[in-house]
């Protein structure tokens, strides 16, 4: 066992016109350090291709995580896919990569373009091996992982992109790795490298795409956790155990409250230093205490990263929003999207007179909402969590 973790991330663009994705991607957790990515591509676009490409997608992945071998598991998919009478290509072709233990990748590939995985910046030419299950050619790779890795999983609509008004041959599969290797550099997680790359497709599709076209991105990294104080405890009594197992914990310490704030920083024997300069409108300043990474004010701020998370896991179309941005609820995003793996919420069920407004939204009222629906965001994000609860 090591201490690697794989950091996933995907971005789609429709068929223009289209209102679904012809293609689909498919994660299941097999446990903390292993995991199956399969990305699926129905043949056409719109509903029938969007149906075709997500049953692939899970039939694979389900049977995968119960325990079939991948030639079994692709043998029982690929005789029962179809083969188009016009066309003489099946109705949905796939690429399945399957971390095992955080140590190696397997990588099963069908008539997708061929992932290509980036190693100390530049492209690294892994083995591959042709077999025949049923009647088609399948790719079978084996990868020993090794720190900042970087896989990439395309449909055919990203190689396509630009064909005829831009490119006369398409975006070739050699003109795509030396567009993301510079950006490998960069420390950018898997969802915006995914996000980088589908929208410079759109770009050379002219903002009208003319196939589906979907990137997944996988980054190996090292675990980092991030431990996150939201609240003081329902009794008074639990503060010290409160925050003795908060700042045992290893990784950066963020805390958000101003009561949960003065809790902290009476434990740690230090101050509390405000600021007053509101870096946004709609969220207060931060605040610092010696021996802690970041001290946030709580529900407000909170609420803030909850929409970051959100629109992360979809559109991502707030990226620039946060990852530039000097206030704490984009300071908390940047640490929880972009640097941890291992998510470790202390929460205090006191209730704060402050809250109970019953003219303010709901989500202000019920501060438990907003760490489920945090927590759930971050586990889509492929985040490990864990939640105690004071």
């Amino acid at each position: 066992m090591n201490d690697l973790y794989a950091d996933i991330g995907f971005q789609s663009v429709n068929h223009h016109g289209e209102e679904l994705c012809g293609d689909h991607i498919e994660i299941v957790n097999e446990n903390d350090n292993s995991v199956i990515v399969v990305l699926a591509d129905g043949l056409g676009s719109g509903v029938k291709a969007s149906i075709l490409s997500t049953l692939t997608s899970k039939i694979l992945s389900t049977l995968m995580s119960a325990g079939l071998s991948i030639e079994n598991a692709v043998s029982t998919v690929a005789a029962t896919l179809p083969v188009c009478s016009v066309r003489g290509v099946a109705y949905s072709t796939f690429t399945i990569i399957h971390i095992v233990d955080n140590e190696y990748a397997e990588i099963i590939q069908y008539d997708n373009p061929k992932v290509f995985l980036l190693r100390d910046g530049q492209n690294y030419d892994y083995s591959t091996e042709e077999i025949i299950i049923g009647d088609k050619k399948i790719l079978k790779s084996k990868v020993y992982l090794e720190e900042d890795d970087l896989f990439f999983a395309m449909s055919d609509g990203c190689p396509h992109a630009g064909i005829g008004p831009t490119l006369n041959f398409g975006w070739k599969r050699e003109d795509i790795i030396a567009f993301m290797e510079p950006l490998a550099y960069a420390g950018y997680n898997a969802k915006t490298l995914a996000t980088i790359l589908i929208d410079e497709c759109n770009k050379l599709y002219g903002g009208e795409p003319g196939d589906d076209a979907t990137a997944c991105a996988i980054r190996i990294r090292k675990r980092n956790p991030v431990n996150i104080l939201f609240g003081p405890p329902a009794n008074r009594d639990d503060c010290n155990k409160m925050m003795a197992l908060f700042f045992s914990k290893a990784g950066k310490h963020i805390v958000c409250g101003g009561t949960t704030a003065s809790i902290a920083a009476k434990y740690l024997g230090k101050e509390v230093k405000a600021t007053l300069k509101f870096e946004v409108r709609d969220v207060p300043p931060i605040a610092t205490i010696e021996g802690v990474d970041l001290v946030t004010e709580g529900v407000m701020t909170i609420n803030r990263v909850l929409e970051f998370a959100k629109d992360f896991i979809s559109e991502n179309k707030e990226y620039e929003t946060w990852a530039l941005g000097r206030d704490g609820a984009s300071l908390i995003a940047r640490l929880l999207f972009e640097e941890a793996t291992d998510i470790n919420f202390y929460v205090g069920r006191a209730i704060n007179p402050a809250h109970q407004n019953p003219d303010l939204p709901i989500n202000f009222n019920i501060k438990m909402n907003l760490v489920k629906e945090l927590s759930e965001c971050l586990r889509q994000m492929g985040k490990h969590i864990k939640v105690s609860y004071f």
